[in-house]
C-alpha cells in the first residue's frame, strides 16, 4: 500500500511538461534544480519502509500499513501522532520541508466535512469525495494544493477580461469537463496530483459561475504545462549555501490548456456558496502542519542564534538574554497553540477530530506576522558576520586558508571550520535568497495576512466576552439579542464558533 521512493521517482516519469530556465526538463528526479528535493520526498516514502522510523510514519490496520500523515483524524492521539511523524520528517530532512503532502491533505478532509454542503449540488460530489479520500490513503501519492490564479485586473469581474486569468470550465461532455487557465503550486512538478480549487474570486451576487470548480488533477494530464520559477540549488557551492542547495521546493506557474476532468475527479461545480464555504473552511486541518513548520523554524533560529552567542560568551549580557527570551517568548506561543489546539479539539461536521479552530487560526497569525521580527532578532544575535565571512574555498585555500584559520578559530572546541558552518547555516537560514524566499511565501503558502484573520473572526466564539460585559454592565436582554443576532448566519456558513447559538445563560467559559 506504501509507496517507496524509487517507486515515487517513477511515477513522476509519466511524460508531464516542466520546464525550468526556459528549457524543457527532460527527467525532473534527476534535474540538478529538482534532484535535492525529489530525494527527500522519496526519503520521505522509504522513511515508511525504513525500520529504525516505520513505526512513527505509519500506522497498521487490517494487516497493512498506511501513512500515519493522511490518517483520517478522528482523536487526539492521531494528531499526536502526526505531529510526531512531521517532526522525525524535519529531523531527517535537517531543515523545513513544507510542501511534501500531509500539509495539504488536510484540505481534503475539509471536503468530506461540508458534503451537506456539496450535496445542495449534486450528491455525486460527496462520493467523490469520499472516493479520493480512501485513494489517498491507499494508494499513497504525492498530494498538493492548488490555490492561487494569475487573476489578472482584480477591479474586474473575470468575465470582463481575458476569462483564462482566473481557472473555469470551458466545456462539458458526458465523460467530464474541459478547464482552461492556471494555477501558481508549489512542488507540483514532482507531485502526482493537486486539490485544485477557486481562489477567492469576484463572482458578486451570481449562484452559478463556471469559476467555482474543484477538482482532483493528475499532474501528468495532457494540456498541462508547468513553468518554474529558477531553482536555488546549484547557484553556489552547498559548503556555503546548505539549506538553499537541499531544502527549495520548487513553484511553478502550472498552465492548464483545455484539460479534461472526469466527472469522477470533480469534487464541487458551479454553486458559488459551496465555493464560497470550501474556501472559508479550507485550513481547519491543514493549517496545523503549516504552523508545526513554523515553529521547526523558531528553534532552527533560536539554535542559530545560541550557538553564535554562546561560543564568545555573549550569553551573559542581559541584553542579549532578553533578544534570546523573545525568541523562545515566540517560540513557545506557536508552541501553546499547537498544543491547545489539539487538546481542546472539538468533533467536525464529518464525525472528525478537528483541532480547536480559534486557537489554531490564532496561533497560525501569531506565527506568520511575528516571523519576520523574530528572523531579524535572529539575524541581530548571529552578527554581521553572517554576511562579510568569505566562503568555504578561502578556508580551505592553502595559501590564504592559514588566515581563515586564525581570525576564525576562538578556542580548543570551536575552530575555524565549525565557525564557518554555523555561519554558512546562519547566512542561509535568515540572511540569503532563499531565506528572504521563505519568508515571502508565508504570504502565499496559507493565504495572506487578512485571510488568517478573517479565519479567527469567524471562528472565535464572541459570545462569552459579551456574556461577561452583558453582566458586569447588567445591560438588558434586548441589547443581548441585538448585539448576537449576526452571529448564528455566519456561524451557520462557514461551520464557525458563532454557530454555537449560547444565551447568557447558556454560555459558559
Amino acid at each position: 500500500m506504501i509507496r517507496n521512493g524509487d517507486e515515487y521517482r517513477d511515477s513522476i516519469r509519466d511524460g508531464r511538461e516542466v520546464w525550468m530556465d526556459g528549457e524543457k526538463v527532460k527527467d525532473v528526479p534527476t534535474h540538478p534544480m529538482f534532484k535535492p528535493i525529489v530525494d527527500i520526498r522519496a526519503r520521505i516514502y522509504d522513511m515508511q519502509h525504513d525500520p529504525q522510523t516505520r513505526d512513527d510514519m505509519t500506522y497498521e490496520e487490517d494487516g497493512d500499513r498506511f501513512a500515519i500523515g493522511l490518517k483520517l483524524p478522528r482523536t487526539h492521539q492521531d494528531w499526536h501522532d502526526k505531529r510526531a511523524a512531521t517532526d522525525k520528517v524535519m529531523d531527517d530532512a535537517g531543515g523545513v520541508v513544507t510542501r511534501v503532502g500531509d500539509e495539504t491533505v488536510g484540505e481534503m478532509w475539509s471536503l468530506y466535512d461540508g458534503q451537506d454542503v456539496l450535496n445542495e449540488v449534486d450528491p455525486q460530489f460527496s462520493e467523490n469525495i469520499r472516493n479520493h479520500i480512501d485513494r489517498v490513503i491507499t494508494q499513497d501519492p504525492f498530494h498538493v494544493s492548488a490555490n492561487t490564479d494569475p487573476k489578472g485586473d482584480r477591479s474586474k469581474a473575470p468575465q470582463d477580461q481575458d476569462p483564462d486569468m482566473l481557472l473555469h470550465v470551458v466545456k462539458e461532455t458526458d465523460q467530464g469537463v474541459v478547464v482552461r487557465g492556471a494555477k501558481y503550486e508549489t512542488a507540483a512538478p514532482y507531485a502526482n496530483q493537486a486539490f485544485t480549487k477557486p481562489t477567492i474570486a469576484n463572482w458578486g451576487n451570481s449562484e452559478l459561475s463556471d469559476y467555482a470548480v474543484g477538482f482532483i488533477c493528475d499532474l501528468g494530464s495532457p494540456g498541462i504545462r508547468m513553468i518554474c520559477r529558477t531553482g536555488f540549488a546549484g547557484r553556489a557551492p552547498a559548503e556555503d549555501y546548505p539549506l538553499s542547495n537541499r531544502l527549495d521546493e520548487v513553484d511553478a506557474l502550472v498552465v492548464f490548456d483545455n484539460v479534461f476532468v472526469p466527472w469522477e475527479n470533480l469534487l464541487f461545480y458551479r454553486h458559488t456558496r459551496a465555493a464560497t464555504f470550501i474556501r472559508a473552511t479550507l485550513h481547519r486541518y491543514s493549517a496545523f502542519a503549516f504552523v508545526q513548520r513554523i515553529l521547526r523554524m523558531a528553534d532552527l533560529m533560536i539554535g542559530a542564534a545560541l550557538f553564535n552567542v554562546r561560543q564568545t560568551g555573549l550569553d551573559k549580557q542581559p541584553a542579549v538574554q532578553e533578544k534570546l527570551a523573545q525568541l523562545a517568548v515566540y517560540r513557545e506561543g506557536i508552541h501553546a497553540h499547537l498544543t491547545a489546539a489539539i487538546a481542546t479539539a472539538e468533533k467536525s461536521p464529518g464525525d472528525l477530530l478537528m483541532p480547536n479552530p480559534s486557537l489554531l487560526y490564532s496561533g497560525r497569525v501569531h506565527a506568520c506576522t511575528q516571523l519576520p521580527a523574530m528572523a531579524h532578532i535572529a539575524r541581530e544575535l548571529c552578527g554581521g558576520q553572517i554576511c562579510v565571512t568569505p566562503d568555504a574555498s578561502s578556508f580551505q585555500h592553502a595559501e590564504i586558508g592559514k588566515w581563515m584559520k586564525k581570525f576564525y578559530s576562538i578556542n580548543e572546541d570551536w575552530i575555524a571550520e565549525d565557525r564557518r558552518k554555523l555561519l554558512a547555516f546562519a547566512r542561509d537560514l535568515l540572511n540569503s535568497d532563499y531565506a528572504g524566499h521563505r519568508l515571502t511565501f508565508q504570504l502565499f503558502a496559507q493565504s495572506p495576512p487578512f485571510a488568517h484573520l478573517a479565519a479567527v473572526y469567524r471562528n472565535f466564539d464572541w459570545h462569552e466576552p459579551l456574556r461577561c460585559a452583558h453582566k458586569a454592565a447588567n445591560l438588558s436582554e434586548a441589547v443581548w439579542s441585538e448585539a448576537t443576532a449576526s452571529d448564528s448566519s455566519v456561524g451557520q456558513l462557514f461551520g464557525g464558533a458563532a454557530a454555537s447559538g449560547k444565551t447568557p445563560a447558556s454560555s459558559n467559559a
